[in-house]
């Protein structure tokens, strides 16, 4: 395939970072090349992006390699807009001609777009400044070849299977490495861009028990991080995703009851996702939320405080900005168990006649907390608070209505009596309604878990339906 000479230079100019194909400097001549051919059209405004990804994953089963995959991919994303009718076109093709094409026909769809007076980019005083965008650390590029990363997935499964001799199969064990940067412009004046990473490793074993049936249960680890350094060892990893897999065996059906239920960390991120997505622009414009009208209202306990910061260094959900380029801060979202601010947009804000929160593309790293919580709130002692009840450690479906708040899903766990594991159960759903579950939160423990960007502790709900057989 022939390369045009600019983009030769741009590649050359300044050397692309690890693994990269595309230099900053190429990605901000490109994006001016897009901007400038807009305004020759006789754009309003506009913006542009252009980004690359690449990585590795490998997965292994039973000792044996499965698959190694290598991905790369890129795209320039150009938004057009004529007074207030918008238009989007991409392209994964970095030629001068594609670029022109891509602006023509995003140009093109604005010309035929019904006006919206809601459309338009950021206000120039939303617009996070060039020299006010912080190094977050979030780019740790992993240079693993496909036999190490087989490597550590073979003895990731491996101290799976031989943690006991019941964890007798395995749906295999992965390796994944991944890295993107991008940079982004607009006729607004924002510039900005930066290198990311992520990588992981995960297994799934299986225990089957004798003498019942063929009986077997399957449960799953992993370890993820920006940093490889960073990620737990193989060995840690498979141990504790059999050991989960081990305490499951012997499940049982139990009658169906009304009770307390301790969420497991992992679990109680989700229903933090739930109360962000309830409170999020787009949900509260288009009137699909149970929490409509919520600022200032009391959703959760007195004790409960939920915190935005997207300045976490190396955090998943860190960002210098949003994605259009709009400043962003830490707050509280959530003080004393009233809702102190939204997820908007700038577009979902002039919806709601109100003001951008940074928060296009999603929240930056929520940490729910409880002010009740001591440090030696760890999961023996959220046991012991939940005294008799269900602790749920898996939840299966998407059981979860966010017009009405309704809220079912498939479930197992563990029954507990007087604060100790009594046995496992299985087959059973957990129901109830998230206003009535957010102001039941009793208590949320000292066992923190970073789940992607949200980080809370075990969440004790006061009162849910359990049904069983």
């Amino acid at each position: 395939m022939k390369t045009s000479s600019r983009a030769a230079r741009g590649r050359a100019g300044t050397a692309p970072q690890a693994g990269f194909s595309y230099s900053r400097a190429f990605f901000e001549d490109l994006v001016d090349q897009a901007l400038a051919h807009a305004k020759k059209l006789g754009a309003t405004d506009a913006g542009a992006d252009a980004s690359e990804g690449c990585g590795l994953s490998v997965s292994v089963r039973r000792g044996q390699l499965e698959n190694v995959e290598r991905n790369r991919d890129k795209s320039l994303g150009v938004t057009v807009y004529l007074g207030q009718r918008r238009g989007n076109a991409n392209t994964s093709d970095f030629s001068p001609a594609a670029v022109r094409r891509t602006v023509q026909a995003a140009y093109d769809i604005a010309r035929f777009t019904a006006e919206d007076p809601m459309a338009g980019l950021p206000d120039a005083d939303d617009i996070a400044p060039q020299d006010a965008q912080p190094d977050l650390a979030l780019f740790h590029p992993w240079a693993v070849t496909s036999e190490a990363a087989a490597a550590l997935a073979l003895e990731c499964e491996a101290a799976a299977l031989q943690t006991h001799r019941r964890i007798t199969n395995s749906e295999g064990a992965g390796v994944s490495a991944q890295q993107s940067h991008f940079f982004s412009a607009h006729t607004r004046g924002f510039r900005g861009g930066y290198a990311s990473s992520r990588h992981s490793i995960s297994v799934a074993p299986i225990a089957s028990a004798p003498g019942r049936r063929g009986e077997m249960q399957r449960d799953a680890w992993y370890s993820s991080e920006r940093d490889a350094a960073n990620l737990a060892t193989p060995a840690a990893v498979g141990r504790y995703a059999a050991e989960r897999a081990l305490s499951r065996l012997g499940g049982r059906k139990i009658a169906t009851t009304e009770c307390p239920v301790l969420f497991e960390s992992p679990l109680a991120a989700g229903l933090l996702g739930s109360f962000a997505q309830a409170v999020s622009g787009g949900a509260l414009y288009r009137k699909s939320s149970f929490l409509l009208d919520s600022l200032g209202r009391q959703v959760f306990p007195r004790h409960i405080d939920i915190a935005e910061d997207p300045f976490v260094i190396g955090g998943k959900g860190s960002a210098p900005f949003d994605d259009e380029g709009v400043r962003v801060a830490p707050r509280r979202v959530v003080e004393g168990g009233r809702v102190a601010g939204y997820f908007l947009s700038s577009y979902s804000a002039r919806k709601l006649g109100m003001r951008t929160t940074g928060n296009a593309g999603g929240s930056h790293n929520l940490t729910l907390a409880s002010r009740r919580t001591r440090p030696g709130d760890d999961l023996r002692e959220m046991l012991r608070k939940l005294g008799t009840g269900l602790f749920v450690i898996e939840l299966m479906g998407q059981g979860v209505n966010y017009v009405t708040g309704d809220y079912s899903r498939g479930a197992s766990g563990f029954w507990v009596e007087n604060g100790e594991i009594a046995y496992p159960v299985q087959e059973i759903t957990i129901a109830g309604n998230l206003k009535a579950m957010f102001k039941g939160i009793e208590a949320v423990g000292a066992d923190t878990y970073a789940y992607g960007a949200k980080t809370v502790g075990s969440v004790l709900v006061n009162r849910m339906t359990v049904a069983g057989s």
